[in-house]
This record gives structure tokens, C-alpha cells and sequence, in this order.
């Protein structure tokens, strides 16, 4: 039986709240997590971890910025391979995907980790955390598989890599995604976009549906969350290039960080460039994590940024509105 969390959140920017992960495995604190890892002299003979472009070269033991990866052995490896945080059975509108299989169900599947530090994060109880500061169990690809083939009947239609960023566990989703096409399921990604081209393309031809945040559009806003503007306008594009994946884009409103109507208008012209009929979600910032103490984006707010996206894009749509 698929493990049911019960309890709807309000959806946020990554793919939804993450629900909390019943009787999950409760794992003690490991080595010291989100080491420095940019020294130039000590860098020099470590592993350098090949997933995104922030490149971490953290000594032997250590873990990377996005506390899911540490070195071992001479390389970086994914330490959150199959540690699931949060598991739930989910409607795609929730990812969100509004022009993918409307009405059909994913299993959603969270780890811990991620390569950004937004301070509005809406998961940040488990994207901002290491092994130890969260409860988790162990599930292997093929076990995740066959709880999703388990919910066909409920109208599960594939698993979706969410909550976290799926891209810090990329071998995980490799291997899941894989087994998930040989049964005939389909596999969902909700991701940031900072992943490299190498790590995206060998996941890629195993992917049917994508919604990447779209942080913002400035590299000034990048450099707010940590992040690489033109890695994630990488990602979008071979998304948008690829004939068997589906691809929708969200970028959360927050009021007087990307709120700008020229910000959306450049947003919205580039993603035009590449198809204008990519999906654009506009959703509503709610106060949360570091930035608890801010109001919630007016709701006339992201209406009126749809105004100005549809100016060349054909299919905008609001969340949390």
C-alpha cells in the first residue's frame, strides 16, 4: 500500500510543501555538514563534484553546499541516495503541471539537500538540512517503483522527483527514473534548474514532465538565492529542445524581490524565444522561513504580471491566488 500522508499544505514554489514522512527511520547526526569549500590552496588535489555549477571540492568526509553530496573515496558522491523524507501521492496540478495528464496522479518522492539558499524557501525544514537534522527511511529505486506501480489503480501515473531539489540525489532519480520507464510509469522532475549539462542529458531521455523554478531573471536575485541565472536558462532550454519532455516554468512573486513588471516582461520574452507556449506559473509568496516577517504577495500583484507575460506567452496561469 503507498504510504498516504495526510494534511494538505499550501503549495509553494517547489513542487508543493512536503508532507511529513510517518514513520520514517530517525537517523543520528553525521560529520559536520556545509563545509567551506571555495579555498583555492586546499582545493587543489580534492574531487570536485560534477552535478552543478557551483563545482564543490569538499575535503575527504565533508559535504557540499547542498549537504546531500560529500566526498568519499576520492569522489563526491550522492549521500542521499534513496533517503526518502517525504512521500505522498499527489494530483501533477500540485507539481504544478497544469498541461500534463490533467487529472492523473504522481507518487511525489523528497530527500534532503539543495544547491540553493532561498530565504523564502517554503521546504526548508528538508532542503536546508543534512542527514541528521531529519527524519528519513531508506527506499531503493526499484522499492520506489513498485509502490507507484502498486497506485496504477488509484491513478498513479508515474513518480515525481520533488519537495528537495532532485538534482543534488541525481544519481538517485537516474537509477529510479530509469527502472520507473521499463515499467511503463512515467517520471516527473520539480527542480531549480542549476544542474550541469552533463548530469541533465543522461537523465534526460527518462524524463516525461518538468517544472523548473524560475527564481528570477536578474543575476542580482541570483546572487540572493546562491544560484546561477544562466545554468537554469540552460536547463529550461534543453527541456524546452527535447521532444518527449514536457516542460512547464513557475516563478514564485515575492513581493520587492521579483516583482517588477519588467523583470516578468524579460522573463516571459525569453521564454517565448524558446516556445510561446510554454506553461508560466505565477504563484504567491507566503511568509515563511527567513522571511517570516514579510507580507504575502497581494493577490493583484501576480494578475497583473500575467498581463504583461502574456504579452508573449500563451499560456500564463496564477497559484495561490
Amino acid at each position: 500500500m503507498v504510504e498516504r500522508v495526510e494534511g494538505a499544505r499550501r503549495r509553494g514554489s517547489a513542487g508543493g510543501r512536503a508532507p511529513a514522512l510517518e514513520d520514517a527511520s530517525v537517523v543520528a547526526p553525521g560529520p559536520e555538514h556545509a563545509d567551506s569549500v571555495t579555498d583555492p590552496a586546499s582545493r587543489a588535489a580534492r574531487a570536485v563534484c560534477r552535478i552543478c555549477p557551483h563545482a564543490c571540492a569538499p575535503a575527504e568526509g565533508r559535504h557540499g553546499i547542498c549537504r546531500a553530496r560529500v566526498a568519499r573515496g576520492g569522489e563526491v558522491v550522492c549521500e542521499n541516495y534513496g533517503r526518502v523524507t517525504s512521500l505522498a501521492l499527489d494530483p501533477v496540478e500540485k507539481k504544478p503541471l497544469a498541461r500534463w495528464r490533467p487529472g492523473a496522479l504522481v507518487l511525489s518522492a523528497g530527500s534532503y539537500g539543495c544547491n540553493l539558499r532561498c530565504p523564502f524557501c517554503q521546504n526548508a525544514e528538508i532542503a536546508c538540512a543534512g542527514e541528521g537534522d531529519v527524519a528519513w527511511r531508506a527506499l531503493e529505486p526499484a522499492e520506489l517503483v513498485a509502490l507507484a506501480a502498486e497506485a496504477r489503480p488509484r491513478g498513479c501515473v508515474g513518480i515525481a522527483y520533488t519537495y528537495n531539489e532532485p538534482f543534488v540525489g541525481f544519481e538517485f532519480v537516474r537509477d529510479t527514473a530509469r527502472l520507473a520507464r521499463e515499467a511503463g510509469l512515467a517520471n516527473v522532475v520539480v527542480s531549480n534548474g542549476m544542474v550541469n549539462p552533463g548530469p541533465l542529458a543522461e537523465v534526460l531521455p527518462y524524463l516525461d514532465a518538468a517544472n523548473i523554478d524560475l527564481k528570477g531573471f536578474t543575476r542580482d536575485f541570483y546572487d540572493l538565492v546562491g544560484g546561477d541565472l544562466d545554468t537554469v536558462k540552460e536547463t529550461i532550454a534543453a527541456l524546452s529542445a527535447c521532444s518527449t519532455c514536457h516542460v512547464e516554468v513557475t516563478t514564485l512573486v515575492v513581493p520587492g524581490l521579483n516583482d517588477d513588471a519588467a523583470e516578468i516582461d524579460a522573463a516571459a520574452a525569453w521564454l517565448a524565444s524558446l516556445d510561446p507556449a510554454i506553461p508560466y506559473h505565477l504563484t504567491r509568496f507566503f511568509p515563511c522561513h527567513r522571511m517570516a516577517d514579510r507580507a504575502p504577495t497581494p493577490v493583484s500583484t501576480p494578475r497583473e504580471l500575467a498581463v504583461v507575460a502574456r504579452r508573449h506567452l500563451d499560456d500564463v496561469l496564477l497559484g495561490n491566488c
